[in-house]
C-alpha cells in the first residue's frame, strides 16, 4: 500500500514539473515578445502626446491599442499566457487599423483649398463658396476613412493635383531634386583628316630655300657613227635642262588665353585637353595649305561611267611609275556614289581589298575616303576624285613642327590672372611633281551608268 501511494506521488510529481516547465518555457516566450515589443517603435508603438490637431478618431485608434497592449501584458503577468497572446494579436491588429489611418492622413498633408478668384477677400461672417464647402466636406469624410464615392474621389484628386508638389517647377519643389551633371569633358568623336600622311614631308633648317629639278624631256636615241661616214664624227645631243623649285616658310600661330581660376579649381584634366585641342588646329592648318595645292591644279571633268573614267586616268593619263602605286582619293558623297554602282550582272563595281583604308579598291589601288568636311562637293553636284601619288605631287617643308608653350606672366597674364596658352609651327607646302596626279571630278547628282 505504501508503495503504491509512493509511486502515485511521485507520478503526480512529475506532472507537475513538466507543467511548471511548460509554463515558465511559455511564460519566457511572452516575456521575449513583449519585450521585442517595447524595444521595436514599428511594431506597437504609440504615441498619445499627439497634441493639438489629433483627430478624435486618431485618439480612439492610439487608446485601443495601448489598452490592449496593456491588457497583454496584465495576463502576461498574471500568467494567462493564452489570453495574453489573444491580446498581443488584437493590439497588433489594432495598431495596423492605426498605421493605415495615418498613412492616409499624410497623403492630405499639404493640401490647400483655393481660394474663389476675383471675389475680393472673403469677410467674417460671409458664406462660404460652395466649391470650398464641398470639399472641405469630401475632405473630412476621407479623414475620417469613410468610403467616397466616384464623383467626390474625382474632386479630392482634382484639388490634390492642384496643390501637389512638383520637380518640374523649381519653388515646388524642383530645387531640392538634384540635377544630373558631370564636369568630365566627353569629347566628341568626329573624323580628322590627317592629309600630311599622304605626301612628302621635308625638314629644312633656314626660312627659305629651293631644290633643283630635272625638265621632262624625251630621251633621243644615240645615233649611229656609220650615218656620217666619218667613224670620228658624231652628233651633239641636247643638254638636260633643270628648273627651281622655291620654298618661304610662313608662321602660323595663334594663343588661347584660359583663367587661372578655372586651371586651378577643375577637377579635369584641362592642360592636357587643350594640348590636344590645339593639335587638332595644327592639323586643320595644315589640310588647308596642302588642300590649297591640290585646288591649283587644273581639273579634269569625267563624264559618262565614272569607274571607267578613273581607270582611264590610270590607264593613258597617269605615267605607269606613278600609276603603279596611285590612290584614289574622294570624299563621303563620292565614296558613297562608286560604293553603290553595280554592272549589269547586279554586282559591285568595287573590288574588296583588305589592304585598303576602306576596304574597296579600283583596279587594285586603294579607295581613301575623306570627309566631306575636309573636301567637299562643290555646289554643283561635283565630287572630287583625286588619282595619283601625292608623295610625288606635293611637298611639306617643315621647318618647324607643332610648338605649344604657356605662360603666366608674359603678354597680358599677369594683368588677367590667367594662362596663355601659344601655338606656332612654321611650314610651307608646294607642288613637286603636278603630273604625278589627276584632280578628276564626277557630276554625282544624276542617276548612275552603269
Amino acid at each position: 500500500m505504501k508503495i503504491k501511494m509512493f509511486i502515485t506521488h511521485l507520478f503526480a510529481l512529475i506532472i507537475g514539473l513538466f507543467i511548471k516547465k511548460e509554463e515558465e518555457d511559455l511564460d519566457f516566450k511572452l516575456n521575449t515578445a513583449l519585450k521585442s515589443l517595447r524595444l521595436n517603435k514599428n511594431v506597437l508603438a504609440v504615441r498619445m502626446d499627439g497634441g493639438a490637431g489629433m483627430t478624435k478618431r486618431e485618439q480612439a485608434l492610439r487608446q485601443n491599442v495601448a489598452d490592449l497592449k496593456a491588457a497583454a501584458q496584465t495576463h502576461q503577468d498574471e500568467g494567462e499566457y493564452e489570453e495574453a497572446k489573444a491580446k498581443l494579436e488584437e493590439a497588433k491588429a489594432a495598431k495596423k487599423d492605426l498605421d493605415n489611418f495615418l498613412a492616409l492622413q499624410d497623403d492630405f498633408k499639404g493640401l490647400t483649398i483655393p481660394e474663389p478668384q476675383n471675389r475680393g477677400a472673403q469677410m467674417p461672417g460671409e458664406p462660404e463658396d460652395d466649391e470650398v464647402k464641398a470639399y472641405k466636406s469630401v475632405f473630412l469624410k476621407a479623414l475620417r476613412g469613410q468610403n467616397l464615392n466616384p464623383e467626390e474621389a474625382e474632386m479630392l484628386e482634382g484639388f490634390k493635383v492642384e496643390a501637389r508638389l512638383s520637380e518640374q517647377t523649381g519653388e515646388d519643389g524642383g530645387y531640392i531634386v538634384p540635377e544630373d551633371i558631370t564636369t568630365a569633358i566627353n569629347e566628341l568623336k568626329q573624323t580628322v583628316d590627317n592629309l600630311e600622311q599622304y605626301v612628302t614631308v621635308e625638314p629644312v633648317k633656314t626660312n627659305k630655300g629651293a631644290r633643283t629639278l630635272e625638265k621632262r624631256a624625251d630621251s633621243t636615241p644615240f645615233k649611229p657613227l656609220s650615218e656620217y661616214g666619218d667613224p670620228n664624227a658624231m652628233s651633239e645631243i641636247e643638254s638636260p635642262q633643270f628648273s627651281r623649285l622655291p620654298y618661304e616658310i610662313e608662321d602660323y600661330a595663334g594663343f588661347l588665353p584660359v583663367s587661372n581660376d578655372l586651371l586651378a579649381d577643375t577637377d579635369q584634366a584641362l592642360e592636357a585637353y587643350l594640348r590636344r585641342w590645339i593639335s587638332k588646329k595644327s592639323k586643320a592648318t595644315r589640310n588647308s595649305l596642302i588642300l590649297a595645292v591640290l585646288n591649283s591644279l587644273t581639273k579634269k571633268t569625267i563624264t559618262g561611267n565614272v569607274v571607267d573614267g578613273i581607270k582611264k586616268v590610270l590607264n593613258v593619263e597617269l605615267d605607269p611609275a606613278f600609276s603603279a602605286v596611285a590612290s584614289i582619293f574622294t570624299n563621303q558623297d563620292g565614296f558613297n556614289y562608286l560604293d553603290t554602282l553595280k554592272d549589269n550582272d547586279g554586282k559591285y563595281l568595287l573590288q574588296d581589298d583588305v589592304t585598303s583604308p576602306t576596304g574597296k579598291s579600283i583596279k587594285g589601288r586603294p579607295v581613301v575616303t575623306l570627309s566631306n568636311k575636309t573636301i567637299a562637293t562643290t555646289a554643283e553636284g561635283l565630287a572630287p576624285f583625286i588619282v595619283g601619288d601625292l608623295k610625288e605631287a606635293i611637298v611639306l617643308w617643315d621647318r618647324q613642327q607643332l610648338s605649344i608653350d604657356m605662360t603666366k606672366v608674359g603678354g597680358n597674364a599677369w594683368r588677367t590672372n590667367s594662362t596663355e596658352f601659344r601655338a606656332i609651327e612654321r611650314e610651307d607646302v608646294t607642288k613637286w611633281d603636278e603630273e604625278a596626279v589627276v584632280f578628276a571630278q564626277f557630276d554625282i547628282d544624276p542617276v548612275p551608268e552603269v
